[in-house]
């Protein structure tokens, strides 16, 4: 039921259209922190692919019965699997489509192990932002990516350095739109 003074939709009305993206250089908050859901439970599934299509051998993360045998006492999730799914966390809401390249990572540590069946939860940090003295309409942004448990402990840290474009020159460069 339309309400006095609404507008009647007719067929040549074209509807909003709000394309899913990350956020521009000019867009991020120094010192915010971006709260990335929905988390992520790593499954034995998604270990032992991860771990053999990167032909990591390691018995910890593939040999059941030698793992029982070591301090932890059970297979560990692939920490690299923790550090890929740790930054993938945060494209959506900070970097997709936005987001010129990565330049690199430090930093990373793992205080705690992830076990099979562990959710992991990312909240991301913008440490520094900068405009490129190099590259006009794009920016050197860091962020501070932290995962935690479903227990709410910190199980995997990572300064991440990336390029980024502004929106205004990101438009210009006839890029801006991320439609098929």
């Amino acid at each position: 039921m339309s309400e006095p003074g609404d507008k009647p939709v007719t067929q040549q009305d074209e509807p909003r259209r709000i394309v899913q993206r990350g956020l521009y250089f000019d867009e991020l908050e120094d010192g915010a922190v971006y709260v990335h859901r929905p988390g992520r439970t790593l499954t034995e599934a998604d270990n032992v692919l991860f771990t053999t299509l990167t032909m990591n051998t390691q018995a910890l993360h593939l040999d059941a019965a030698w793992s029982e045998s070591q301090p932890f006492g059970q297979r560990l999730v692939n920490s690299m699997l923790t550090l890929a799914t740790l930054v993938g966390q945060s494209v959506p809401q900070l970097t997709a489509g936005t987001i010129i390249a990565q330049l690199g990572l430090d930093g990373i540590s793992f205080p705690k192990p992830m076990f099979h069946g562990d959710t992991l939860y990312t909240e991301t940090t913008v440490l520094e932002r900068r405009p490129s003295a190099s590259r006009p309409g794009q920016g050197v942004v860091t962020f501070q990516h932290t995962g935690y448990n479903q227990r709410g402990e910190v199980v995997a840290l990572a300064r991440r350095t990336t390029l980024m474009w502004t929106r205004e020159a990101h438009e210009a460069a006839g890029r801006g739109t991320l439609e098929a």
